[in-house]
């Protein structure tokens, strides 16, 4: 496994070596603006699961993926009015979507479900990276599933053990996060049926979330 400093290496440097990774159907972790998260091409069944392999996590439990704007969600998925208005609010930031798939996107994180999570991280070198692979990637905190999701590249690879030997690059930004929503993950609202729903509170809190919902009602 290959480890880039971000600050030492540069933003251009990283997403270079980790968009060529991805490309080869690697695993990347990487820096975001909540968690380090295990990236790779989110429509790779073959990626995917070895995501999961890493993580230990049920299959049957989701993964969410990073695009790098609105334009790029919307090949992926259909997309509400209130999820558009949520974007707008919140969007880049700590707010994952959760919205139906469009016809025929059928692979990777899409296999076996009607809906797919979407971020836009208030982070450059996310940002930087979907822009530059073209495509979703996916974004799961960087842990065994069920342990403590941790803030240092090194504790990270401590908890994974021989299972680092199935990551191929990882990307070292220091103490992670480093702002004011202190370790907390993304918010994730579902916004496909005929209510939202908050399937989980995190650095947005979630009485922000229900007093922009109710502007749009």
């Amino acid at each position: 496994m290959e480890v880039l400093n971000l600050k030492k290496h540069g933003l251009n440097a990283c997403v270079k070596e980790a968009v060529k990774v991805v490309r080869g159907g690697g695993v990347v972790i990487y820096p975001t603006d909540t968690l380090y998260g295990l990236g790779a091409d989110a429509l790779s069944d073959k990626a995917v699961g070895k995501i999961y392999q890493i993580k230990g996590r049920d299959e049957r439990k989701p993964i969410h993926t990073i695009v790098a704007d609105m334009k790029m969600m919307e090949q992926y998925a259909e997309i509400p009015d209130m999820a558009r208005m949520l974007a707008k609010e919140f969007l880049p930031g700590p707010l994952t979507l959760i919205l139906g798939k469009k016809k025929g996107i059928k692979t990777g994180i899409a296999k076996r479900t009607k809906k797919i999570g979407f971020r836009i991280p208030d982070n450059p070198f996310c940002l930087a990276l979907a822009k530059k692979f073209g495509k979703p990637i996916t974004t799961t905190s960087a842990n065994l599933s069920g342990h403590k999701a941790e803030r240092t590249l090194s504790a990270i690879l401590k908890q994974f053990g021989l299972r680092t030997k199935d990551v191929d690059l990882a990307i070292d930004a220091g103490v992670l996060p480093a702002h004011r929503n202190e370790q907390q993950p993304s918010t994730v609202v579902d916004l496909v049926g005929k209510e939202p729903i908050i399937l989980r509170e995190g650095a947005i809190p979630v009485d922000e979330i229900w007093n922009a919902i109710r502007v749009e009602m």
